[in-house]
């Protein structure tokens, strides 16, 4: 088959997904881009053949040059999915195909990326930073640092906090999700698959509880149970935390992009640099299984890598 041939049949298959499958011309380009290198890469096997000289030997070898010249998991197996469609068509065309070269073989995983943590200082410096205000506005910039501090504090789930009650109750048959003991300094809450664990709440995150439960009440009106309350004197939504938090960061010059997970990470990252208690950090957190926990030794590893080269001298690049 020669090269003339082998895109003559590429440009009949795109031909079909644009008028069977209606794809847009887009996509279909970006088909035609996956296709193009199919044939360069089988030019030589294909030469003398048809495309039923190709196995999945073939294709694995194909995808995995595509690897070693730095293409990632995910366009790899976008690639090989519009091969797969491919050789679907050459067999529905009976052109010699007795199987799918392409079945069977895998793109490399995903390298699974580490979760964004902020540093100690910059953890510190956002979640203990009120911006000045008055009446109301200072009133919600209270609330504002009480739920920000125990975020970081004690790692809690966004879910988590808004879920927490002013004090334990069980009203109508309904349990609260959780609630904060101030004399013991922990906080109860209800996790996934609805699992309770007990964390412990740091020193700055109860004195800023202390000062938005002084001026809490001035926002209440018919719901006395959420210890977060929104303008409105309703239950904190998870929405309205993302988005004060996410401002609040830009206006104290963080220049992460920061969302509450961000300071459940940043948690787990500075208590197991200080600890070293794997185990410890998993029952704060709530994960069912370690392997879950253990992302952060990766991330402390990450840390003194930097450190590292930043400091080692043998270590630093020499100068060209």
């Amino acid at each position: 088959m020669n090269a003339a041939d082998s895109l003559a049949l590429v440009d009949s298959y795109l031909d079909c997904l644009r008028t069977q499958r209606n794809l847009a011309d887009h996509t279909v380009n970006n088909y035609r881009r996956d296709l193009a290198e199919l044939l360069v890469a089988s030019a030589p096997i294909v030469k003398d053949a048809s495309f039923g000289a190709l196995t999945h030997f073939h294709i694995r070898k194909f995808a995995a040059q595509m690897h070693a010249k730095g293409l990632n998991g995910r366009s790899i197996a976008r690639k090989l999915s519009c091969w797969r469609g491919f050789f679907d068509w050459l067999a529905q065309q009976e052109l010699g195909l007795t199987s799918n070269p392409v079945d069977g073989v895998k793109a490399p995983k995903r390298a699974k990326p580490l979760p964004k943590a902020l540093s100690a200082d910059d953890a510190v410096h956002l979640v203990a930073h009120a911006a000045p205000g008055k009446n109301a506005e200072a009133t919600m910039q209270r609330c504002n640092v009480a739920m920000f501090e125990l975020l970081y504090s004690s790692g809690l789930r966004v879910s988590e906090l808004v879920g927490l009650d002013l004090r334990y109750s069980k009203q109508a048959g309904v349990e609260s999700l959780g609630w904060i003991d101030f004399d013991a300094g922990e906080v109860t809450v209800t996790g996934k698959g609805n699992k309770k664990r007990v964390v412990p709440v740091g020193k700055a995150a109860l004195r800023a509880l202390g000062e938005w439960l002084a001026v809490r009440d001035t926002l209440q009106k018919t719901d006395p149970a959420p210890l977060f309350l929104s303008e409105r004197g309703t239950r904190m939504s998870v929405r309205v935390v993302q988005q004060r938090l996410k401002a609040h960061a830009q206006a104290v010059g963080i220049p992460a992009d920061v969302h509450p997970h961000v300071l459940r990470h940043s948690f787990a990252s500075h208590v197991l640099q200080s600890s070293g208690d794997l185990r410890a950090v998993q029952e704060m957190l709530g994960h069912a299984s370690i392997t879950a926990t253990q992302v952060y030794t990766s991330l402390d590893f990450q840390r003194l890598a930097q450190v590292y080269d930043a400091a080692h001298p043998r270590a630093k690049k020499q100068a060209k």
